[in-house]
């Protein structure tokens, strides 16, 4: 089983410098707020998608007085070689490194995903509750992690828009502008057909998550995407339907974004709609209308079916991160979920908590470990 065996952290947040050996089963890390265990996991997961999942810069990573931050990882698979991942961010010369195998690969990207690992958070009910960027974010790390050629394509889109968007803002000739569709559709169309195939293939699991972690209400997730079909029978999972309604959109809405000055379709404008359904059948939109709790137990079950689509992918059970998820859940929903953790093959399992708690993860076979002022004491 695949899990992160060594961790050595260096003038990361409020760590300086530590090197922690985890066990293959994982373990759980107590401490009070503030002492570093969100910041431990950050490092983590850190490895995996190589940016702060708390969407902080790089240069806020790096602890105070310092000008560079090191996180090494070693991941051990047993009958296979281990493999070394690095990341380093300089503060001054503001570049970023990433080694494998102490080798720089030809392309950061080609570094995501060598964890495998997925991580739950309090802050995770943002994506349910917050604005649709949000949503996409979630859609951007879990597709880039699981399907092969989804980040090359939102990269290029990325690029295409950002120069079509100066074009606009610069009020150039309609004909220049729309010289760049041809680029913006070839890779929004392939973003926009992954993200529909995922979500369609992943639906009927979220349903299941949702009503086995609230104890029987449900909801459902669905595409929104900005490009909309409109022949009878086109499937948003198809790349070349999707292609072309989006060039005839293009040309449809030409003259609002030469007033609005930048590009108004496209997948930088979709979003993840997640809809609660009563007994009656009736359903509510969990951002504008879900209770604390319905929007919490939608973020765990996006969760989970992101940790489902990594081993579908990886063809190995991921390393889950828990941090602290428990403190704002009921216990009916706690228990649930760590049944979901006991049950389903996860890997190792790394969690964080305030203090020892009553619940057994893992059978209790974890071990514990204390966190003081970025400093890892090992039991």
């Amino acid at each position: 089983m695949p899990h992160l065996s060594r961790l050595r952290l260096r003038n990361f947040r409020n760590f300086t410098d530590q090197i922690l050996d985890f066990p293959a089963g994982g373990v759980a890390i107590i401490g009070d707020n503030g002492q570093g265990k969100t910041n431990l996991l950050e490092a983590i997961y850190y490895l995996e998608i190589l940016r702060s999942f708390r969407g902080a810069p790089d240069e806020q990573l790096v602890r105070f007085g310092e000008e560079v931050f090191r996180l090494d990882g070693r991941v051990t698979s047993q009958g296979a070689h281990d493999q070394d991942i690095g990341a380093a961010f300089d503060r001054t010369s503001r570049r970023k490194k990433v080694t494998l195998g102490g080798t720089e690969p030809p392309r950061i990207g080609d570094a995501l995903g060598t964890l495998g690992a997925v991580i739950f958070s309090p802050t995770d009910v943002a994506i349910v509750s917050g604005s649709p960027g949000m949503r996409r974010r979630y859609l951007d790390i879990a597709l880039s992690l699981t399907r092969p050629g989804y980040l090359q394509a939102l990269q290029r889109y990325r690029q295409v828009l950002t120069q079509r968007n100066a074009l606009l803002r610069q009020d150039s000739p309609r004909a220049v502008v729309a010289a760049f569709n041809g680029g913006l559709v070839d890779a929004g169309s392939r973003v926009m057909a992954t993200r529909a195939r995922w979500i369609h293939e992943f639906a009927e699991s979220f349903a299941r998550h949702v009503a086995a972690v609230s104890g029987g209400a449900t909801a459902v997730m669905e595409y929104d995407p900005s490009v909309k079909m409109s022949d009878a029978g086109s499937s948003n999972h198809d790349e070349e339907a999707i292609a072309r309604e989006f060039t005839r959109e293009l040309s449809r809405v030409a003259e609002r974004e030469e007033r609005q000055g930048n590009t108004v379709v496209g997948p930088h404008r979709d979003d993840l709609r997640i809809r609660g359904v009563g007994g009656g059948g009736e359903s509510v939109d969990l951002r504008a209308y879900g209770s604390g709790g319905q929007q919490r137990t939608a973020a765990v079950a996006l969760r989970m079916i992101e940790a489902e689509a990594l081993k579908e992918a990886r063809g190995r059970q991921p390393v889950v991160l828990l941090d602290d998820v428990f403190a704002e859940l009921d216990p009916g929903r706690s228990s649930r979920i760590l049944q979901w953790v006991d049950e389903v093959e996860v890997g190792q399992v790394i969690l964080t908590a305030p203090k020892p708690t009553d619940f057994d993860v893992k059978g209790g076979s974890l071990p514990r470990w204390t966190i003081r002022d970025g400093v890892v004491d090992e039991l």
